[in-house]
Parts: C-alpha cells; sequence; structure tokens
C-alpha cells in the first residue's frame, strides 16, 4: 500500500463537510479489521484507509493547517501502513475495571513479544512489537501496542492458492488465546498484500 501525501489528505473546511459520510464508512470498514483473542485481548489492523482516518481526526482535534505541521502527523502515522509484504495492527489489552487493569497489565508483561500469526500448517511468525518506543516497563506493560507481521513467500501463496486458514495466537502464560480470522477479515488482510510475481 502507498503511504499518505498531503494531497490524499481534505482539508479542515473540507473535512468538517465530509466527516460524518467519511467516519461512516471508515467505521463499517474497520469492522473487518479487527479480531478478538479472548475477551481482553484485540487486534485492531492498520490499513491505508485507517490510518487516513486518524490522521484526519487528529488535524481536526489540534487544528493543524501549516504544511509542517500536516508533514509531522503524515510521518507520524505512515508507518502504520502495511508495505505489501505485512500485516500491521494495533493490539489493546481491554478491561473496563481501572483496578483489575492495573492487574493484569503487571501480570502480562511482555505479551507484545508474544502475538504469533499462523497461516495454515506453515510455521508460525511472531510480531515484531513496538518500533517507533518501547511500551512496557520491568513491572508492568502497556494496555496499547504496535505490531507487525513479516509473511514469507510460502505463506502468502498459501493465502493466496491454497485459501489457508489464517490464526492469530497468543503464547503469554498468563494469557493464552487464539482465534481464527472469520471469511471478511481474511478477506480485507489480503487486501493489504501486494500479489506476489509468477516466475
Amino acid at each position: 500500500m502507498t503511504k499518505l501525501e498531503r494531497d490524499d489528505l481534505l482539508s479542515l473546511e473540507e473535512y468538517a463537510l465530509q466527516r460524518a459520510r467519511f467516519r461512516a464508512e471508515v467505521m463499517r470498514h474497520k469492522q473487518s479489521l479487527q479480531l478478538n483473542l479472548g475477551p481482553h485481548l484485540r487486534l485492531l489492523f492498520e490499513d491505508r484507509l485507517t490510518v487516513q482516518y486518524q490522521i484526519q481526526e487528529m488535524l481536526r482535534i489540534e487544528r493543524l493547517f501549516e504544511p509542517a505541521q500536516i508533514q509531522e502527523e503524515l510521518d507520524a502515522y505512515n508507518p502504520l501502513i502495511p508495505d505489501g509484504g505485512n500485516w500491521k495492527a494495533t493490539m489493546m489489552l481491554e478491561y473496563p475495571d481501572e483496578q483489575e487493569r492495573r492487574q493484569a497489565l503487571g501480570r502480562l508483561v511482555g505479551i507484545e513479544d508474544q502475538i504469533a500469526l499462523k497461516i495454515g500448517d506453515l510455521p508460525e511468525v511472531l510480531a515484531i512489537a513496538d518500533e517507533d518506543l518501547e511500551r512496557s516497563e520491568p513491572d508492568k506493560t502497556a494496555s496499547v501496542h504496535f505490531l507487525r507481521w513479516e509473511l514469507t513467500p510460502a505463506m502468502r501463496l498459501a493465502l493466496l492458492h491454497e485459501q489457508a486458514p489464517v490464526t492469530f495466537r497468543c503464547h503469554h502464560p498468563n494469557l493464552t488465546s487464539q482465534a481464527q480470522a472469520p471469511q471478511g477479515t481474511r478477506q480485507a488482510l489480503l487486501q493489504c498484500l501486494v500479489p506476489l510475481r509468477e516466475h
């Protein structure tokens, strides 16, 4: 997927006029780009549209319109867009009760490094976590992490030609879970990949 540039974004005035329609479109789109691994762990997959929405919302909230300010937001969010051979997601640990959340984040140190992708019968691939900055401390993890899975050519072929199932797993000893991506999510994730060249 190509990165976003300033010309891809709406001005503050244009976005104000189109926000309701655009937001509804993005919310529908996001429904197929999320996966729950149990009641407390959710993956929100990113693509060009979800990232554009985040940028537009930040520009609106902060009232940013100077070219340099807009470029700062592009530089911050563009790395979340998949590169054609990987999938990227925001991982969220969700505990509505504050005390329960604090205790859980203390038990789940290192969980961001234990989220695996398995396609069909091929070996798992662990996510690469938080490349922009460290989000865990020795005694607790953060409730939000950013993950990237690099897909091998074999994985991409299995996805495209063998209709192989897509499964995500959490291997942390204090939160073991897995979920297979439903067809709608699988199709949305396929749209993030650049087709392999045939030889």
